[in-house]
């Protein structure tokens, strides 16, 4: 067995440390101080700790304190304290990579002073190959308890992270809220000099007013001068006021008497003239001249030519007689005014044996009491419905006298008893609706609807009042379609 000296195995081990040591570089100048525990167990030995709380303490505590003060803090003060907190956020993430590097060094040298002490181990013998076991093991657990501490790191890393995302998020907000509160400053501004302007203007109008008040109240100051000067002068001649009195009342008395003569005169003239108009004419038009009623032809003498033999034709014209349209489909004998025709003058034109006669309104058609108020009730609704009778299907008379529901929606019209559908059609340029142009005295209560071509109905409602609000419903939600819904060439 080879003896070793003392002196011989320190200058071993020296050279070992040495050769170990060479390339690394530590993060401080000396190892800490470790002691066996029970069972083996490596104990860092407690130092005292002099530069008092770490960083993230620090930054820790500052955060709470900004959260509980925030509401006594002004926004521009929150934005700086969340940036030197994202500064030191920034710091921590530098001291925990530094700690990072360190860390892997003291695995690398650990790793070294390992195989250091297993090369040594087989190069003694007895107690000093026991105390390079023991160092060993201890190396061992050094190693294991760095592990333990790099998952530490690993944690405050992730959490000093965590903490970084946040500050930076806040201190976006906190300008966010900056930029805000600068812009909310300056409208408030803005506001505040637009209010001064408008005093100054509402001041100077004040000015302005006082100097046209002061005039105002020296005319009237003179004009009471003139009257106390009147009233004076009449005072002095009480019998010229008392004879002006009378005049003024046999004055009033004579204009009473003389319009009362006039209204007379009046009554008498235009019976005198419809009277003769009368004995002129050859047919006359009988019927109110209002929407709701009907409007028919009759004979004002026996001379007259038959209506049943002659032709017919209806048409519109302006309240200044300029303008004059045809009514396609009215040639009969009778008509029912629409909502079209209000307002308009009706002309009728009897051609018979080759003369022509003329005949028309009074006046403009006018429009059925409360019919307007009733339409816009009715247009705030998404539809409107009506009960009918389907008097004609495609000019055939219908026999059935069942009540449908005639359905004017503002995209579509439809018509239907119960579940089933008779017709459903969308505002389209083929459809025509328009008022019943023919004999027969339901004409003011009936109207024509051709959903499209090759179908077309008669329908009777209920009242003239409800016909006529449903062609004024139907023509209004055919209007916002672009769709103008009128009468055709020929119904009847």
């Amino acid at each position: 067995m080879t003896k070793i000296s003392p002196g011989i195995e320190e200058s071993m081990l020296k050279e070992s440390i040495l050769a170990v040591s060479a390339d690394v570089s530590f993060a401080s100048d000396h190892f800490p101080k470790y002691k066996l525990g029970p069972e083996n167990q490596i104990l860092e030995e407690p130092k005292g700790d002099n530069n008092g709380p770490s960083l993230k303490e620090v930054v820790e505590r500052e955060t709470t304190q900004l959260s509980e003060q925030h509401k006594r803090l002004s926004v521009r003060d929150l934005a700086s304290k969340f940036d030197k907190n994202l500064a030191a956020a920034a710091k921590l993430a530098d001291e925990a990579k530094l700690r990072e590097v360190a860390s892997l060094e003291g695995h690398v040298l650990l790793k070294k002073l390992r195989d250091a002490l297993e090369s040594l181990r087989g190069r003694m013998a007895g107690r000093n190959k026991e105390d390079v076991e023991k160092a060993i093991s201890m190396v061992e657990a050094l190693a294991v308890k760095l592990t333990q501490k790099e998952g530490e790191l690993i944690q405050e890393k992730f959490e000093v992270k965590k903490l970084a995302n946040f500050l930076k998020q806040a201190s976006e907000d906190a300008k966010k809220l900056v930029n805000q509160e600068k812009s909310f400053a300056c409208a408030e501004i803005e506001s505040a000099r637009a209010v001064v302007q408008r005093f100054g203007e509402a001041l100077e109008e004040q000015e302005k007013n006082s100097e046209i008040s002061q005039k105002t109240q020296e005319v009237e100051e003179l004009i009471e001068e003139v009257q106390e000067a009147r009233r004076i002068k009449l005072m002095h001649q009480p019998s010229k006021v008392m004879d002006m009195d009378h005049e003024l009342r046999a004055l009033r008395t004579q204009i009473r008497e003389k319009s009362i003569f006039s209204v007379k005169l009046q009554k008498e003239l235009a019976l005198n003239k419809k009277a003769e108009e009368n004995k002129s004419r050859v047919y006359t038009l009988h019927g109110s001249e209002t929407l709701g009623s009907c409007l028919r032809l009759q004979p004002c003498s026996d001379n007259a030519p038959v209506l049943s033999k002659s032709s017919i034709q209806w048409y519109r014209m302006s309240s200044d007689r300029n303008q004059q349209e045809i009514i396609s489909g009215a040639n009969k004998i009778m008509y029912a005014p629409e909502p079209l025709d209000v307002g308009r003058i009706l002309l009728v034109d009897i051609l018979s044996n080759g003369q022509k006669v003329t005949v028309t309104t009074s006046g403009p058609i006018g429009s059925a009491a409360g019919l307007g108020g009733y339409v816009e009730t009715l247009l705030r609704k998404s539809s409107s419905e009506f009960n009918v009778v389907i008097s004609q299907i495609n000019g055939q008379d219908h026999p059935s006298h069942s009540t449908h529901a005639f359905n004017v929606g503002k995209m579509r019209i439809k018509l239907c008893r119960g579940w089933i559908t008779k017709s459903r059609e969308i505002y389209s340029t083929s459809m025509l609706l328009c008022g019943v142009r023919g004999d027969g005295n339901a004409a003011a209560k009936s109207l024509f609807w051709q959903p499209r071509k090759g179908l077309s109905y008669v329908l009777t409602f209920e009242s003239e009042r409800e016909r006529n609000a449903a062609i004024m419903v139907a023509r209004k939600h055919a209007l916002d379609c672009s769709v103008m819904l009128g009468g055709a060439d020929d119904q009847m």
